[in-house]
C-alpha cells in the first residue's frame, strides 16, 4: 500500500488544494497573532503581513524541512521576520500616519478595535520575549513547540517566558486592585486575557 503524501509535500509539489488547506488552517491564527503584537506603526496592516508571509512561504517551500506539524512554526517564524522588517522600515521612515481603523467581521470597528487594542496595550507592558510568547500561546493558541519554532527559541525558553509573563501580569493586576479603593473605584473582577476585556 502506497502512503499518501502529507499536505506540505503536496503543497511543495504545487497542489493548489494543499496550499488552500494550509492557508485556511493557519491564516486566522497568524492574523490574530500579528494583530496582538505591537507593531510600532499604526499603518502597518497585519493583513498585509499575513500575505507577505504566505508569499515568502510559497517562494521558500523547497527549503522547508519537516512535516505538517513543523510547518506552522516555520510559517510563524517567517511572519516574525516580516514584522521585524516592517518595524525597521517604520523606524527609518519616522512617520506617524493617522489611525487606521480596523473592522470586525460585521463591518463595525468597535468590537475588534477594542479587543485588539486591549491585548496590544496589555502585552506592551511586558518584555518583548514574554509578550511574544503570551501572544503565541494565550492569544493565538499555538503549542509550546510551534511557539519555539516561530520565535526561534528553545521550548524551555518558551515555558520560562510564558511563566514569567503570566506572573508579571498577575502582579500588575494585584497592584491595580490594591490601588482601586484609594482611587475611589471598586475593585474590578479579574478578567481573562481575551479581547473585549477591560
Amino acid at each position: 500500500m502506497v502512503e499518501e503524501p502529507d499536505l506540505v509535500e503536496r503543497a511543495r509539489a504545487g497542489d493548489p488544494a494543499a496550499w488552500r488547506e494550509l492557508y485556511l488552517s493557519l491564516s486566522g491564527r497568524l492574523l490574530t497573532w500579528l494583530r496582538a503584537r505591537p507593531s510600532g506603526d499604526v499603518a502597518a496592516d497585519p493583513d498585509d503581513l499575513v500575505m507577505e508571509t504566505w508569499l515568502v512561504a510559497a517562494e521558500r517551500i523547497a527549503d522547508f524541512r519537516g512535516d505538517e506539524s513543523d510547518f506552522a512554526g516555520w510559517l510563524f517564524g517567517i511572519a516574525r521576520r516580516q514584522a521585524a522588517n516592517a518595524r525597521r522600515r517604520t523606524t527609518r521612515r519616522a512617520t506617524t500616519p493617522g489611525d487606521v481603523p480596523e473592522t470586525a467581521g460585521d463591518g463595525s470597528p468597535e468590537p475588534d478595535v477594542a479587543g485588539a487594542d486591549w491585548i496590544r496595550r496589555t502585552l506592551s507592558r511586558l518584555p518583548p520575549r514574554e509578550a511574544d510568547v503570551l501572544a503565541c500561546i494565550d492569544v493565538t493558541g499555538l503549542d509550546v513547540a510551534t511557539t519555539a519554532a516561530a520565535l526561534g527559541i528553545s521550548r524551555a525558553a518558551v515555558r520560562v517566558a510564558h511563566h514569567r509573563g503570566l506572573s508579571r501580569l498577575r502582579r500588575a493586576w494585584d497592584e491595580i486592585e490594591r490601588e482601586a479603593p484609594s482611587l475611589g473605584i471598586g475593585a474590578a473582577p479579574l478578567a481573562p486575557l481575551t479581547p473585549g476585556g477591560p
